[in-house]
């Protein structure tokens, strides 16, 4: 892709955007494209951007000077740092015209009308310098099972079904974009579609995949997409989340609704979620993370770190590892002390975890409160603590990002800061 030449536009999705001075200033999730009441087709007016924070705005095509397979180029480092709202008359490739089901006529107005999946939207310069949708990348309905139709151009006044309502977009071609991204990044991408649009992508996600999205998601979100679940597919993708993240979410529901989904979950998921849930909101208790780190002291070095290198872990929690007596399930035996991943990288991997272990940090207990458990860890500059009982088993561990996610407002995820037209430096 080079600017002047056919530019495809959900292959754009995901690129970097870079000002003059070659600094990034945030990643394409969309492109804008404005209608016109005239047969003349439809404008590509601008690119969204997600920016830092999870803002997106808008970048007038004017602005831009090169797009290729690697990258947008901006001219300007000056921007409208306005949150990005679609207009009456304008519509998202990605959200809107991606996978929507149209009829492409013959070329000569001769022949059958064939029926297809939009894969792809074309954009081409024309004379007057304005980017115009040209060509439509269509997938054909072969209407068998085992066999996909090939894609094909088409023009764009031979492509009917392409503007106006619709009841038969799929969500195919806009998961594989969703797909590349993060799982913070696509929670982000899912609070901008629209309500059916945003619980169709959550159906056709894998359990794994829509845990991990949900963790990411606003309170508010995460209930409407779980409801909008069969309860059997609500369970499994609680047993999939973590247990202090399955328990916050089942604490947004109606008592008789969490009960259903708890007794739909496997017996061995359920059980840290609802200890979990027993706990007083705003305690140690009831926002750690019931499956940290631990080893037995006779563990050696090597063992712990081939345990935090788990990528299915979280920084946070692959930052220590604990150390206490068998059995090593929560809650364990007695709790003995931490060994920070940076003591681990300093000795050698035979090394035994229990003549490693630190001992001088008080534990949190269950009913610790928040207050106390944030001017502890800042204390002592700590990303996580352990939570014992009073026999002084290991219980959890309560991370920093648990302690931020309670201390925020409710509604953090979705803040907004005011900001207006800005140099990006």
């Amino acid at each position: 892709m080079t600017m002047g030449t056919r530019i495809y536009l959900a292959r754009l999705a995901g690129l970097p955007v870079f000002d003059p001075n070659g600094d990034r200033v945030g990643r394409i999730r969309d492109a804008v494209v404005r209608l016109r009441t005239t047969n003349r087709p439809p404008q590509i007016v601008g690119l969204v951007a997600e920016m830092a924070l999870r803002r997106r705005i808008f970048l007038p095509i004017g602005r831009v000077t090169s797009m290729d397979a690697e990258a947008v180029v901006l001219g300007t480092g000056t921007l409208n740092l306005r949150r990005f709202e679609k207009r009456p008359n304008e519509l998202l490739i990605l959200e809107d015209l991606l996978d929507r089901r149209v009829t492409v006529v013959p070329e000569h107005g001769e022949g059958p009308v064939h029926h297809g999946i939009v894969v792809d939207v074309g954009m081409d310069l024309n004379r007057n310098t304005e980017w115009i949708v040209t060509r439509i990348a269509v997938r054909e309905l072969t209407g068998r099972l085992a066999r996909r139709g090939h894609v094909y151009q088409a023009e764009y006044d031979r492509v009917r079904g392409l503007v106006g309502p619709t009841d038969t977009q799929g969500t195919a071609n806009l998961m594989a974009v969703l797909d590349q991204m993060r799982p913070a990044d696509m929670a982000n991408a899912l609070q901008h579609l629209p309500d059916a649009r945003r619980n169709e992508v959550a159906a056709a996600l894998d359990d794994r995949r829509l845990a991990d999205v949900l963790e990411e998601l606003p309170e508010h979100d995460q209930v409407e997409i779980l409801v909008g679940l069969e309860r059997e597919r609500a369970a499994d993708v609680l047993e999939r989340m973590d247990p202090d993240d399955a328990a916050d979410l089942l604490a947004e529901l109606p008592h008789t609704e969490q009960a259903v989904l708890l007794d739909l979950m496997e017996p061995e998921e359920a059980a840290p979620v609802r200890q979990l849930m027993s706990y007083q909101a705003g305690t140690a208790g009831s926002v750690m993370t019931s499956e940290p780190v631990i080893l037995t002291p006779d563990a050696t070095v090597a063992e712990a770190l081939a345990r935090i290198r788990n990528p299915d872990l979280s920084p946070v929690v692959a930052a220590q590892v604990f150390v206490a007596r068998a059995p090593m399930a929560t809650p364990t035996g007695k709790y003995l002390g931490v060994v920070h991943f940076q003591r681990l990288l300093r000795e050698p991997p035979a090394a035994i975890m229990g003549g490693l272990v630190d001992s001088d940090i008080e534990p949190l207990r269950t009913e610790t409160g928040l207050a106390e458990i944030t001017r502890r860890m800042a204390t002592y500059d700590l990303v996580a603590m352990p939570v014992v009982d009073s026999a002084y088993r290991l219980l959890g561990a309560v991370t920093v990002d648990d302690v931020l996610d309670h201390l925020l407002p409710r509604d953090w995820r979705e803040h907004d800061v005011h900001v207006d037209e800005q140099v990006i430096p």
